[in-house]
């Protein structure tokens, strides 16, 4: 009996052991993570001598990688390039550090992450236009970094998208038609960027989203008479812009929004039962202050 005992245990060991071991090409690019984003000054930092699945923010499934969550932990440096090896990633959280350099292309190899939260850090650079390939992303922010130029077209490429905030960064250019394709789309936040020209007509069609925030850019033009199909909508912010005609908010039902901002100072228009008294003004600093 005692040996059946010790061959169960030594079988359940070994299986944990099995299930824990990941491949070198990961754990490489694990490790490259550590020493480029300084990790000696983490918070909560690695010990090399413990198997992959019990290092901090790590999640092993399958001997794959396919979580990162390193979330508020001091991460400074730069992501690296072999970030793209981790191809099982599911979900990738590296918001609120100090993170720095561009946003390395090779992210895009990552075509299994559905979540990539990256706000809250130093990151500059253009977004590279290789994004689109991750169609599997139901999440990417980004708020609250030096990003600068256009904002890609291929963004339209991620159809299964569901929030994107790109808010308070220098993107500049104008709004890709291509985001009218987010059918799915439920947030959209680009608050406190360069951009300009006219809004395209064709986000009227992402008839799920809840949140479109545009406010403190550039943008002229009319509002879009499409923004009466925007049936969802609870949170619409277009104030700080240079609209020249605001009479198309007239088509919009604003009878259920919770916020709703724009240069009221500016026009006067017939609103749909609108009670002011009971929206309120949107926190558009975006703070997450949860780890997904």
């Amino acid at each position: 009996m005692k040996k059946l005992l010790l061959l169960l245990v030594i079988l359940i060991t070994s299986n944990q052991m099995m299930q824990a071991k990941v491949s070198k090409a990961e754990k490489m690019a694990l490790l490259d993570l550590y020493k480029s984003t300084n990790g000696t000054s983490w918070v909560k930092q690695w010990n090399m001598d413990q198997p992959v699945s019990e290092w901090y923010g790590v999640t092993v499934e399958g001997n794959h990688v396919v979580e990162i969550s390193l979330f508020r932990n001091n991460l400074s440096g730069i992501i690296p390039q072999s970030i793209g090896k981790l191809t099982h990633l599911r979900i990738l959280n590296l918001a609120f550090n100090t993170l720095s350099g561009e946003l390395p292309a090779t992210i895009s190899r990552l075509q299994n992450l559905e979540v990539l939260k990256i706000e809250m850090n130093r990151l500059k650079g253009k977004l590279p236009s290789e994004l689109g390939n991750m169609v599997k992303l139901l999440e990417l922010t980004a708020f609250n970094n030096f990003f600068s130029g256009n904002i890609p077209e291929s963004i339209g490429d991620i159809v299964n998208l569901r929030v994107l905030n790109l808010s308070s960064n220098n993107f500049e250019g104008h709004i890709p038609d291509s985001i009218g394709n987010l059918s799915r789309l439920e947030s959209l936040g680009l608050f406190e960027n360069a951009l300009e020209g006219d809004i395209p007509g064709n986000l009227g069609q992402l008839v799920l989203l809840k949140e479109l925030v545009l406010a403190n850019n550039q943008l002229g033009g009319a509002i879009p008479k499409e923004f009466g199909q925007l049936a969802s909508l609870k949170v619409f912010q277009i104030q700080n812009n240079k609209f020249n005609s605001y009479k198309n908010l007239e088509l919009m039902n604003t009878r259920e929004f919770l916020v709703f901002d724009y240069d009221k100072d500016d026009v006067k228009l017939d609103f749909k039962d609108v009670n002011f008294s009971k929206t309120r003004m949107a926190d558009t600093k975006f703070e997450d202050e949860e780890e997904h």
